[in-house]
């Protein structure tokens, strides 16, 4: 752990301690989660403790949100010198790294609220910590796993970097905050920016993730209600594997390439987070390569990059050289609504790597930022540069820290803030209380974390810019977005000029204000503002069509159905014949040995109808083939459920005659008056009966019927019949699967009984595989379409009308035409003596 007079570096072996952290105390502590340190951890060996792993991975520096550390701190000084805002208190902080890992997210949750030098989860050892709110994350992942923890605790936590819909949060976390809007405001400033320059051929980029999807789910449907088409939609693999320390991105490069070259689309929507610039800014300078080795495939020139609130432009120190953040030049991007907050650029002015003992995060910035190592520094990358200690933060380039107050830093500068003023109301409402510390000493100022919220929840205060600071009902910040156009310089430098804003107060539909005479676009553009138009209107394919990969064509969906004349479909045609003949011929041994023992042991009568239905078991799959027509599709399942249900009556009826027959045999039983051909026939038609209800019921109330799904299968139309009710269908399986499992219980415990009258045991395998087929059966239904899922339907009434064909009658078959001397009443006796 980080304590005073020492500080951590990224290359420290720490296999238990966490080694980045700023902890001053204070008698009510603020905690906090940066996201500052990211470290490329390889796949656990196994030879070593995890932890270990971790710490020995390389270890890369987000120099620029180093400035949401210091914003934090910087709130925290100020409020600790304003007599009027806590009064006779003393405010600390303790701020850990999330690392972009959720293991450390969660340690280092626990760390804030329990540990002070052992870690020793929901205990606080020694000097109690008393935290009164967290502070984070910067990412969606980093938020969830904070609240998983504080919510357990009813302890505020504000999120400076989570745009999410918040209401799922509020609901799950009521001690979740947020000091940022609703993306959904940004969503509808992102269509009206995109209308008022005329753009409706857009391209889109996002990562493969879920906080991708969600984003293209939300905004496809919208760009076509307001007649805008997507050029193209590139899911990149957002990977950080670092090899030779090189970022691996040759085939994201290739990818993009090609797109650029082919689409004609001048307007780009980038989504993702801060870290995804870093990757993309890699990816396009590779691009450059792609260029000089194809110069016939020259990239169209002049984009227009338009990106979301989550995204920085950031660079690692090691991209110094490599990465030209020129190609950015002209972006426009949807920006936290901040103000300069006065003495906050004097304050970034004094910063040293010595300036305090308590700064664990200092070092490893500092160095990586000047690529320089500092006098006490054991593992820096940079030996052969010492750093003079003097170097000013302002001659960074902006990829690598801002002197401007950034959006995120203004968040967090809020958030401190917001619970300083919390715990001011909290004061005057006479809910603060006083207590004694460990040492017995009586501390001035105590309160709950869970207290906070009644204040949090209607907090409202300006800001030292002017500003005023709302949550509203949903425990957000109801304000808007700023709109930002990014002006790039040769030495990789930029700053971003305020160019429009987002205003949700405003009336609908004029929520977005442009001021286009302050933007700088790309120097490529011939005519600005550029046009990103392919057609006039963009209109979307019919129902029964999809658009040819250059998007300007309507070609026909092809028709999916399981025809007759199909490989797959002649084949299961052939299986089922063969099937067919094979318990015809089976049903035909029987009948003709039909006065041995072996065939009047176990009530003909039953095995015949055994038989027969499988049969019409085997013939009913037939009906799953070919185009679905109103006939078929009311007989496809009910057909099926009814034969099945009759053979597995007949094998209940068969199982339980097994057991009486055994029990008649013993000396003054009275179960000879139930061993007959009556108790079989009532079986079979009890249970059946029920089977035929349930089908006449679904006929009755919500059919079957021929459909067609053209969403499914962008290339296809799907001609299927529609079940009418799924809970009927699922009823139709779930009494199939009843009447197997009783059939398998009975057999199960009379498997042992007499050779003479047991046919338990080959029934029991029978039902097992029954049961195994039919219980793969469902989740491999449910995850296919088309003439696939009809094909697997077919399949699942092979493998388990030919396993009950298999185990039930190979036995005798063998016996009936192999072993004819053994089919005799004596020789069966003989065998089981």
């Amino acid at each position: 752990m980080v304590s005073r007079g020492q500080s951590a570096q990224c290359t420290t072996n720490h296999p238990v301690h966490v080694p980045h952290e700023w902890h001053e105390p204070g008698d009510l502590v603020i905690g906090a989660m940066a996201s500052h340190i990211y470290y490329i951890v390889p796949k656990v060996s196994f030879k070593k403790h995890p932890s270990q792993d971790f710490y020995d991975a390389p270890c890369k520096v987000l120099t620029k949100f180093y400035q949401q550390i210091l914003a934090l701190v910087f709130a925290v000084d100020e409020i600790n010198k304003n007599p009027r805002l806590l009064p006779n208190v003393s405010l600390g902080f303790h701020i850990y790294d999330s690392y972009y890992d959720s293991k450390m997210t969660y340690r280092n949750t626990l760390d804030l609220l329990f540990k002070s030098h052992h870690f020793v989860p929901n205990y606080r050892c020694g000097i109690q910590k008393n935290v009164i709110g967290v502070i984070g994350g910067l990412s969606s992942d980093t938020s969830w796993c904070m609240a998983n923890v504080l919510g357990l605790f009813k302890i505020p936590q504000i999120s400076y970097g989570l745009f999410q819909p918040a209401i799922n949060y509020g609901t799950k976390f009521p001690s979740f905050y947020r000091m940022v809007p609703n993306e959904d405001l940004q969503y509808q400033g992102i269509i009206q920016l995109l209308l008022h320059f005329r753009w409706k051929w857009v391209g889109l980029i996002t990562p493969t993730n879920e906080a991708g999807e969600r984003f293209l789910q939300t905004i496809e449907p919208m760009l076509f209600k307001n007649g805008m088409c997507s050029a193209f939609t590139e899911r990149l693999k957002f990977n950080m594997n670092y090899n030779s320390n090189k970022l691996e991105m040759a085939e994201d490069s290739r990818i993009l390439f090609t797109t650029f070259t082919t689409s004609k689309a001048n307007a780009i929507l980038l989504y993702g987070e801060s870290r995804f610039s870093i990757w993309l800014s890699a990816v396009l300078s590779t691009m450059e390569l792609y260029q000089l080795l194809f110069p016939q495939k020259k990239s169209r020139d002049g984009k227009v990059w338009i990106t979301t609130t989550q995204i920085d432009f950031i660079l690692y120190s090691l991209q110094k050289l490599t990465v030209n953040i020129r190609m950015f030049h002209g972006a426009i991007s949807f920006a936290i609504h901040s103000k300069e907050i006065h003495n906050f650029k004097d304050f970034l002015q004094i910063i040293r790597p010595h300036w305090t003992d308590t700064d664990g995060f200092i070092q490893d910035f500092w160095e990586d930022a000047f690529s320089c190592s500092l006098s006490n520094s054991t593992h820096s990358t940079f030996s052969d540069n010492i750093c003079t200690g003097e170097e000013m933060l302002e001659s960074l380039p902006a990829p690598y820290f801002e002197m401007t107050m950034t959006g995120h830093s203004y968040s967090v500068y809020n958030a401190v803030y917001a619970l300083a003023h919390a715990l001011n109301s909290m004061h005057l409402a006479g809910a603060i209380r006083n207590r004694r510390d460990a040492k017995g000493k009586l501390s001035p100022w105590y309160a709950d974390p869970w207290q906070l919220h009644s204040f949090l929840q209607r907090i409202s205060f300006n800001n030292s810019a002017g500003e005023e600071i709302v949550l509203n009902e949903y425990g957000e910040l109801a304000a808007g977005f700023d709109i930002t156009n990014l002006v790039t310089f040769p030495n990789n430098s930029y700053v971003r000029v305020k160019v429009g804003s987002l205003d949700p107060q405003a009336p609908p539909g004029k929520e977005l204000t442009i001021n286009e005479d302050r933007i700088k676009w790309n120097r490529r553009f011939t005519k600005v503002p550029p046009l990103s138009i392919y057609m006039e209107t963009c209109v979307s394919c019919p129902a029964d069509q999809y658009p040819n990969s250059g998007q300007d064509l309507c070609i026909p969906k092809i028709p999916n159905f399981l025809a007759f004349d199909e490989t797959l479909a002649i084949f299961s045609s052939s299986s089922a014949l063969l099937f067919s003949l094979i318990t015809i011929l089976v049903l035909g041994i029987f009948i003709k040995h039909r006065n041995t023992a072996i065939v009047k042991a176990n009530n003909r009568s039953l095995t015949y109808g055994l038989l027969i239905s499988l049969l019409l078991c085997f013939l009913s799959s037939l009906l799953l083939i070919g185009k679905p027509n109103m006939v078929t599709c009311l007989l496809r399942q009910t057909a099926f459920g009814i034969v099945f249900s009759v053979a597995l009556s007949s094998i209940l009826a068969k199982t339980i005659l097994v057991v009486l027959a055994f029990m008649a045999t013993k000396p003054g039983s009275n179960m000879r008056k139930w061993v007959g051909k009556e108790l079989a026939y009532s079986i079979v038609f009890s249970c059946s009966i029920v089977q035929v209800g349930i089908c006449v019921l679904w006929l009755a109330t919500s059919p079957p019927f021929p459909d067609v799904d053209m969403h499914s299968m962008p290339e296809e139309i799907i001609f299927l019949c529609n079940e009418g009710s799924v809970s009927m269908f699922y009823c139709v399986l779930g009494y199939m699967g009843f009447l197997a499992i009783i059939s398998f219980t009975i057999a199960f415990l009379a498997r042992k009984l007499p050779d003479t009258f047991n046919e338990a045991k080959f029934i029991t395998f029978s039902m097992l595989v029954f049961c195994s087929v039919w219980l793969s059966f469902i989740p491999t239904y449910l995850s296919t379409r088309g003439k696939y899922m009809v094909a697997v339907e077919i399949f699942s009434i092979f493998a388990s009308g030919a396993g009950l064909l298999a185990c039930i009658f190979t036995p005798k078959c063998y016996i009936i035409v192999v072993r004819p001397d053994l089919n005799n009443k004596e020789q069966l006796i003989q065998r089981k003596l």
